[in-house]
C-alpha cells in the first residue's frame, strides 16, 4: 500500500468513544441507552441523518461537527446491540469496511490505473459484480432500499438501467419526454381521472428526475433547495406586509404576487 498505511491511523478517541457506549449499555448505566433495541433505534437514525444533511445545508461548521457524531452514535448504538447478540462488534464493521475499501480502489492501493473519477465508477462497478459471482443472480433494478427517498431511488434506477445501455444519447429526447408526459398529464386532468392524474405526474416526475441525471444535477437536492427557496420568499413576503401591519389572509392573488416579485428582484439584486 505504499504511504497509505491503514496502520498508522490513531485511534485512541474512538477507543475511548467505545469505552463511553459499552458503559451506557453496560451495568449501571443509562435506563435509556440499555432499553434500546435495533427497531427503536430506527427513526433516531432517520432524524440524526436529516439533522447532519440539515447543518450541511446551512455549512456552519460546528454544527456539521456535531452532527456527525450523532450519527456515528446511531452506528455504534448498533454495532454494540450486534456485539452483545453474539453477530458482530463495531471492530468487524470497521474491518469489513476497510477491506472493501482497500479492494475497490486497486487505483490507489494496487496497481490500477485511473484517470478519472468516470473510470473509478467503472471499476467500482465491475468489481462489486466479480464479488457477487457466487450470489443468487439479481436483476438490474433490483437491490435498491424501498425506504429511498423517491427522487432518490429515481436517479439511482434510471443510471443503473443507463449502465446496460437503456438511455438516450443526449438532453434534447429527454426535454421531449418532460413535453409529452406534461401533454398527457393536461389530458387526465382534462378527463378529470385522478388515478389517471395521480399516474401522469409520476411519470413526469420520473421524467424530470432523467433530464438531472443528464444534467449533472441531484434531484434530491434540487428540490430541496427550491423549497428552501419558497420558504424563505414566502417569509420575507410575510415580513413585508408585517411591517405595513398587514396579514396575508387580507391580501388577494395579485397582491400577494407583486410582493413576490419585489422579494425576487431584491434577491438578485
Amino acid at each position: 500500500m505504499g504511504e497509505h498505511d491503514i496502520e498508522s491511523i490513531p485511534c485512541s478517541a474512538m477507543e475511548s468513544l467505545l469505552g463511553v457506549i459499552a458503559a451506557l449499555r453496560g451495568e449501571g448505566g443509562c435506563p435509556w441507552d440499555k432499553k434500546q433495541t435495533l427497531a427503536t433505534l430506527k427513526p433516531f437514525l432517520v432524524e440524526e441523518c436529516c439533522e447532519l444533511l440539515e447543518a450541511l445545508e446551512d455549512g456552519a461548521v460546528d454544527a456539521h461537527r456535531d452532527e456527525l457524531g450523532d450519527v456515528l452514535l446511531q452506528i455504534l448504538l448498533q454495532a454494540k446491540i450486534r456485539e452483545e447478540e453474539g453477530a458482530f462488534d463495531f471492530a468487524a464493521v470497521a474491518a469489513h469496511l476497510r477491506d472493501k475499501l482497500i479492494r475497490r480502489h486497486p487505483h490507489v492501493f494496487g496497481s490500477v490505473h485511473a484517470e478519472s473519477a468516470e473510470d473509478v465508477v467503472r471499476n467500482w462497478n465491475q468489481i462489486k459484480q466479480q464479488e457477487r459471482v457466487d450470489e443468487p443472480r439479481k436483476r438490474t433494478l433490483e437491490g435498491l432500499p424501498d425506504v429511498l427517498p423517491s427522487l432518490l431511488r429515481a436517479q439511482r434506477m434510471q443510471a443503473r438501467a443507463a449502465r446496460h445501455g437503456f438511455d438516450w444519447d443526449e438532453s434534447a429526447p429527454v426535454l421531449d419526454k418532460i413535453e409529452e408526459e406534461i401533454g398527457e398529464l393536461r389530458e387526465a386532468i382534462a378527463l378529470g381521472d385522478h388515478t389517471e392524474i395521480e399516474d401522469e405526474v409520476g411519470d413526469l416526475f420520473f421524467a424530470l428526475v432523467n433530464l438531472c441525471r443528464f444534467q449533472k444535477v441531484d434531484a434530491e437536492s434540487a428540490l430541496r433547495g427550491a423549497c428552501i427557496k419558497f420558504a424563505r420568499r414566502f417569509h420575507a413576503i410575510e415580513d413585508r406586509l408585517a411591517s405595513l401591519g398587514e396579514n396575508m389572509e387580507d391580501c388577494d392573488l395579485d397582491r400577494l404576487d407583486q410582493e413576490w416579485d419585489a422579494v425576487k428582484r431584491e434577491e438578485k439584486s
